[in-house]
């Protein structure tokens, strides 16, 4: 009996279309992939900015509301007042002085990693502490008990009025941790006063968050 032949299989120009077709799927696949793992990087750099910017808002504010406050005759209040730093004192534990720790506080940027970044400090009598990361700007303005803002020198420095302050704005603008290449940030960013503070020219996304803060101690 004769053998029959069946030999049949594919060809190299099928083989050659069923790998183009795998290198197709497969790059699809792996673009899905990176679009949405670049997604969720961005989001989560997004939230950590947002959750420093909010952190430090929260603990300026309460802090900076206290300033001035004495229940002995103590002298409290605001001691330096410029356009990018405050600093306050204040009698919290109510002995009649402010030198005890925690009731002399300065906010200002300072590169707190030397790694050329600006990062906004809390110093409460033991040096610089890292409060928030990559604050690009920090912006005060302060007010009288009229809301009108004082600037002793043109530059937002304010020094012979400051008795007369009665509430400052704060605005802080913060940026994610890396830059985003697909992304171009030209914003101008303004602070209460309708004021240019910052304008971006690079791939950082960025958030402004500001509040005004009555200090209720103050002209007591």
């Amino acid at each position: 009996m004769a053998a029959i032949n069946n030999n049949k299989g594919f060809t190299i120009v099928e083989l050659l279309i069923v790998m183009a077709m795998s290198l197709i799927v497969m790059g699809g696949i792996y673009q899905v992939y990176y679009s949405q793992q670049k997604a969720y990087v961005l989001q989560e750099q997004t939230s950590a900015m947002q959750q420093n910017l909010r952190a430090a808002i929260y603990l300026m504010t309460r802090n900076i509301r206290m300033a001035g406050y004495s229940t002995a005759g103590a002298t409290a209040g605001i001691t330096a007042a410029a356009p990018n730093s405050i600093a306050f004192s204040m009698d919290l534990n109510g002995n009649g002085t402010t030198t005890d720790s925690n009731e002399n506080v300065t906010y200002r940027l300072y590169d707190a990693y030397a790694d050329g970044d600006n990062d906004l400090s809390m110093d409460s009598g033991s040096g610089n502490s890292p409060l928030a990361e990559n604050i690009d700007v920090l912006n005060i303005v302060y007010l009288d008990s009229n809301g009108t803002a004082l600037d002793d020198d043109g530059n937002g420095n304010v020094v012979a009025s400051i008795p007369r302050i009665r509430s400052v704005q704060i605005t802080l603008v913060a940026r994610v941790d890396k830059p985003d290449m697909r992304y171009n940030n030209n914003q101008v960013y303004i602070n209460q006063q309708n004021q240019q503070i910052y304008t971006a020219n690079d791939n950082y996304r960025r958030r402004l968050l500001t509040r005004e803060i009555q200090c209720r101690n103050l002209g007591l």
